[in-house]
């Protein structure tokens, strides 16, 4: 897959290990294989996305199979509409999700998250992918260049997603819905506050295909409630009396609620 400098726009080439733009700008392979093509000037803090604890918290959770009906969920709808690669993940996280998609599919994989814990994470264990550090506004890649799209608890940008897929491309979003993770809400929280949540958004340059609607319970015990949480935007606005509440719970069982909604590229 062609990479592009995200300084200037033109064609990165791999000399030795960095890629290298006609304009000289030069942005090295990391040891674990990753490249970061993250400018200061993209950067919104000093070191933007998931913490490295957060990263292995969400490892540590996901590969234990807590959130595998997810997963299953993006290769059965792929797989029913025969897609195959080039995938780009956009917040790909450590890897979980995409690197099973791409496996079951046999396809070529590039993950991008504007973390760089995260794709570092990612690139020392999953070998087999491209692996960007870089900002979902500027996709380093070319137009039309990939395949299938994935967005997972992440956010979408309906205007350079759309600049990045094939003309007959899928994008696959994965939402919270508005029951998910009431159990662990209602130990952090003192109450619980309903908030109107659009799941099935309607997206610019994109057709609904279908929405799945993805619905499961869990038990988690001992740490794997801290990488629960962890894994969650909670992490940000819990309060000491929830964290608290929190340390003192050693059991939990909560339901994971989300959607899958399947977007084609809409023809121009």
């Amino acid at each position: 897959m062609e990479l592009f400098c995200p300084i200037c726009g033109k064609l990165l080439e791999k000399v030795d290990r960095a890629f290298v733009c006609e304009a000289r700008h030069s942005f090295d392979i990391a040891r674990q294989g990753y490249v970061n093509l993250l400018p200061v000037q993209q950067k919104h803090s000093k070191n933007p996305g998931d913490t490295r604890e957060q990263v292995l918290a969400r490892r540590s959770f996901l590969e234990a199979g807590f959130y595998s009906p997810i997963c299953d969920a993006l290769i059965d709808a792929a797989k029913s509409l025969g897609l195959t690669g080039p995938i780009l993940d956009v917040g790909c996280g450590e890897g979980y999700y995409c690197s099973r998609l791409a496996e079951a599919l046999n396809a070529e994989l590039i993950g991008l998250d504007i973390s760089k814990e995260a794709v570092r994470c990612a690139a020392a264990k999953y070998k087999d992918a491209q692996w960007l550090c870089a900002t979902a506004s500027h996709i380093p890649l070319a137009d039309g260049s990939v395949n299938l799209l994935t967005s997972l608890f992440a956010l979408t940008l309906p205007e350079e997603f759309s600049r990045i897929l094939a003309d007959d491309g899928y994008y696959f979003q994965v939402l919270a819905a508005e029951d998910h993770l009431l159990g662990l809400k209602s130990i952090i929280y003192p109450e619980l506050k309903h908030r109107q949540k659009d799941t099935v958004p309607e997206l610019a340059g994109f057709a609904l295909e279908k929405t799945i609607p993805i619905r499961f319970t869990f038990t988690v015990e001992g740490e794997q409630i801290h990488n629960l949480f962890s894994m969650t935007p909670h992490v940000f606005r819990i309060s000491k009396e929830g964290a608290e509440r929190l340390k003192n719970t050693h059991t939990l069982t909560d339901t994971a609620s989300c959607v899958l909604n399947v977007y084609r590229k809409a023809a121009k």
